[in-house]
């Protein structure tokens, strides 16, 4: 007899890199460049001074590749890389396997500042996933956040 299994683990980037081009980073670079200088012509040096960081930060953050973390889906919660969530601390999941980036896991947490947990999954382990997390949790409508998708168009 067939048993269930217990725990899935796989390895996948912790998100959706797009790679970028040099037409990329200088249009980043003309747009903050413009913020900067409208913050200094209105005497704002404060918001020029931090929009110049701000630029600085994501410009690194744009540059550089993800990193290969490990996610599980066991009987006891959802662990993405060391952080580990529990079924008693999530509300319900989604499985968006129509998402052009690939299938992924969407769960949705009781916590405030991060309510929803989107996961990337290989196609051979969705229903198993979907055994495992659906004894646990109810299975609701969950999408991606509008701000999510809207960096993904921008290349972050």
């Amino acid at each position: 007899m067939d048993q269930a299994p217990r725990a899935i683990t796989w390895d996948a980037p912790e998100h959706h890199h797009t790679e970028k081009g040099g037409d990329w980073f200088f249009a980043f670079t003309i747009i903050f460049i413009a913020i900067v200088l409208a913050a200094i012509l209105l005497g704002n040096a404060l918001f020029a001074l931090l929009m110049a960081v701000a630029g600085l930060t994501l410009a690194v953050a744009a540059a550089k590749r993800p990193a290969i973390i490990t996610y599980a889906v066991t009987v006891r919660g959802v662990q993405v890389g060391e952080q580990f969530y529990p079924y008693g601390d999530l509300k319900s999941f989604c499985i968006d396997e129509e998402d052009p980036k690939g299938p992924q896991l969407l769960v949705l947490s009781k916590r405030k500042l991060m309510p929803l947990i989107i996961l990337p999954i290989p196609d051979e382990c969705i229903d198993d996933i979907e055994n495992i997390i659906g004894s646990k949790l109810p299975e609701d409508n969950l999408e991606e956040p509008l701000f999510n998708k809207f960096l993904e168009i921008l290349g972050f």
